[in-house]
């Protein structure tokens, strides 16, 4: 591998572990670095850093710049989550121009895939860009919002904190806007607050930062179309086709581009290419890891969300 993600480097993709879960050794040493991680989430994480051309994890006092995922527990279809990440991180990056985490499939020794991210958080000096999720911007915490705290607001809420944070909102709410739109037609149930980032950039002011976990999780969770339990909107508004189909539509999405403040000239120009560019999709999903009968659903669930988007119910 040799791109943005090592700097120009190449690196062995072949990692010098075995999956944890098929060598007792690998999952004691995975279970020590993940006290040194300071990554939030649920799901698994080690910390790595690249060592010649391999990539090895952290030991104590080291600061990781890798962050590997390897395949979860506790969800259907787990083996292939490394694949779907991958994959909807690359359709957004490649189809949609939306920027995002550098990132990579690598292997244990075994063969079973991990997903391997890039922290984005690091000056090229080594010291940390300031990074703010969107849970800090609002100020909610478990401790005074409860344990749903990062998801007991709407998106149209979410775009306010930009405007408010943001000196530059105007530029950073149409990428916001359009990924709110993508994680939609991607099946991402989990767009939550913490999902959602302000990055320091280098005269000092904030942006968003490149955007991250993105994957279609209906293919592991049986969940609903939006993360957040408020929906698009702060109030109650839904379309007529929404309520028709029990989906958003593009006339909600319409009528939040509006309420966020992107231009009302840019909002179709915004919407437009996650309509059309159905082959380039289906290409990246052809050539995936994903085997064939996540291919299949992975597909299915693209489209029926389309359907969704023109208020036809499939």
């Amino acid at each position: 591998m040799k791109n943005k993600m090592f700097d120009g480097r190449k690196i062995n993709p072949v990692l010098d572990y075995y999956s944890s879960k098929k060598n007792e050794e690998s999952a004691e040493i995975f279970a020590e670095n993940r006290k040194r991680i300071s990554i939030s989430g649920v799901q698994e994480k080690m910390s790595m850093v690249t060592d010649g051309n391999r990539l090895r994890l952290t030991e104590p006092g080291e600061q990781g710049r890798y962050i590997l995922k390897p395949i979860p527990s506790d969800v259907k279809a787990a083996d292939q989550v490394p694949a779907n990440e991958h994959l909807t991180m690359q359709i957004a990056k490649l189809v949609y121009k939306i920027n995002t985490a550098e990132n990579s499939l690598v292997f244990f020794k075994d063969g079973t895939p991990a997903y391997l991210t890039k922290r984005f958080d690091f000056r090229p000096d080594g010291k940390k860009w300031g990074k703010e999720d969107f849970a800090s911007l609002a100020g909610r915490t478990s401790e005074n919002a409860g344990s749903n705290y990062k998801y007991d607001l709407s998106y149209e809420e979410l775009g306010g904190l930009i405007k408010y944070f943001v000196p530059a909102w105007r530029v950073e709410i149409e990428k916001y806007f359009r990924i709110v739109l993508f994680n939609y037609v991607f099946s991402n149930g989990d767009a939550h607050l913490k999902n959602f980032a302000l990055l320091e950039s280098p005269t000092g002011d904030y942006m968003l930062s490149p955007f991250y976990d993105l994957l279609d999780t209906r293919l592991h969770v049986n969940d609903s179309d939006l993360a957040l339990t408020k929906g698009l909107f702060s109030d109650d508004f839904k379309s007529d086709q929404y309520k028709r189909t029990d989906h958003p539509a593009l006339t909600d999405f319409t009528e939040l581009g509006k309420r966020i403040g992107v231009n009302p000239k840019r909002i179709e120009k915004i919407i437009e290419p996650l309509i059309i560019k159905q082959e380039a999709v289906d290409l990246m999903i052809r050539n995936s890891i994903l085997n064939p009968k996540s291919k299949k659903a992975y597909r299915l669930h693209y489209y029926t969300k389309l359907n969704y988007l023109n208020g036809i119910k499939p």
